[in-house]
């Protein structure tokens, strides 16, 4: 593999040749051509100025090692020397993790889908927590929530929740959330004071256009009915709910949260391209992922991710080692810090995986 300095003297011409080309008549004449080389060369732009950065920094580093053979500059020069060193270091570890392939699903929109497990009607409330904390930290990144269904119990539990969540690299942010989840508490109608274990799972997938999952139509039976639940007397008096059965996989998509029939099969058309798309990665990177070493949990759903723990107030990543004091916090959506160590660990990995390892 090519060295670092290799690579990125690369970009730098790279992206000195495409700022010539997009300046020639004939390419902006070409209104398609010159929009893909801008979008590459934008694409090169913050990793060649940190380049040059690093670059500029090494000729300071250098000029500052020659002022250490003057007995009066020695102690500044030193002291300069260090700094100089830790930042052209920052700028190192940036440089690396600009050569990691970014996932081409990070951009996309979510589709999640949160179901109770094991616990009944606890796990059924665990759900609605889960959900609550998923639209809490929606709302600090202002990500839109729409709902695809909702199948909510008596008790204000949910059995199933299927929404997405739609902005600024959404899927980036929330894609180590799928799995089990597990809580341990005291439920309120608990008279001995006994701590119960309940679970319930998270899928979190990209939406997919119809390009990424082309559907054949006649793959597909549509059935209508009439919607049920909390929706008030419109959703039960006409079949506006869609159930779509996509027949070579057996996956089933129903969606009743809106009161327009049109509505819910574009709604249910979504989460079927989501699923299908994903069904196609799995099984594209399924020997990749078999391979891979210390990877942040392998997305599946039936992998236990994270415990929470009420009678102590913790949360534990598993994947992760990490315990975090703050269950209030976090089921308030307050994610954040989670979710930043798990992209590190993930980048850590990958540069592993790439041999960029200093």
């Amino acid at each position: 593999m090519a060295s670092l300095e290799d690579q990125y003297n690369w970009m730098d011409a790279r992206y000195d040749e495409l700022g010539v080309a997009c300046s020639q008549s004939e390419i902006i004449l070409d209104l398609p051509r010159w929009q893909q080389l801008m979008k590459e060369r934008a694409g090169l732009e913050e990793p060649v100025q940190r380049w040059r950065e690093y670059q500029q920094l090494a000729q300071e580093i250098a000029s500052t090692q020659e002022l250490l053979q003057n007995p009066e500059l020695k102690a500044m020069a030193q002291d300069e020397l260090t700094q100089l060193r830790q930042r052209e270091e920052d700028i190192r570890q940036q440089l690396k993790l600009f050569l990691i392939p970014r996932d081409p699903n990070d951009e996309r929109n979510v589709v999640m889908e949160i179901r109770g497990g094991a616990g009944g009607d606890e796990a059924s409330l665990f759900g609605a927590m889960l959900l609550r904390m998923y639209t809490r930290y929606a709302e600090r990144h202002g990500y839109k929530v729409d709902y695809i269904s909702l199948n909510e119990t008596e008790l204000g539990g949910i059995k199933e929740a299927v929404f997405t969540l739609s902005g600024v690299d959404a899927f980036s942010r929330m894609k180590f959330e799928s799995g089990v989840h597990r809580i341990q508490r005291v439920p309120s109608t608990e008279s001995q004071g006994r701590i119960h274990t309940s679970t319930a799972t998270v899928a979190v997938l990209p939406e997919a256009d119809e390009v990424d999952a082309a559907i054949d139509m006649n793959d597909l039976r549509f059935d209508y009915y009439r919607a049920s639940g909390h929706g008030g007397q419109y959703i039960n008096k006409t079949d506006s709910a869609v159930r779509i059965t996509h027949l070579p996989t057996g996956l089933v998509v129903t969606c009743q949260d809106e009161k327009s029939q049109l509505k819910n099969r574009e709604q249910a058309m979504k989460v079927l391209r989501s699923r299908l798309y994903e069904r196609l990665q799995a099984e594209q990177n399924a020997v990749y992922a078999k391979n891979r070493k210390g990877q942040v949990g392998t997305g599946d759903r039936s992998e236990r991710i994270r415990s929470y723990n009420f009678p102590q107030g913790r949360v534990t990543d598993h994947r992760i080692n990490v315990t975090l004091y703050r269950i209030n916090e976090i089921f308030d959506g307050d994610l954040d810090e989670l979710i930043d160590l798990l992209t590190i660990q993930a980048q850590s990995q990958d540069m592993k995986d790439l041999a960029l390892e200093a």
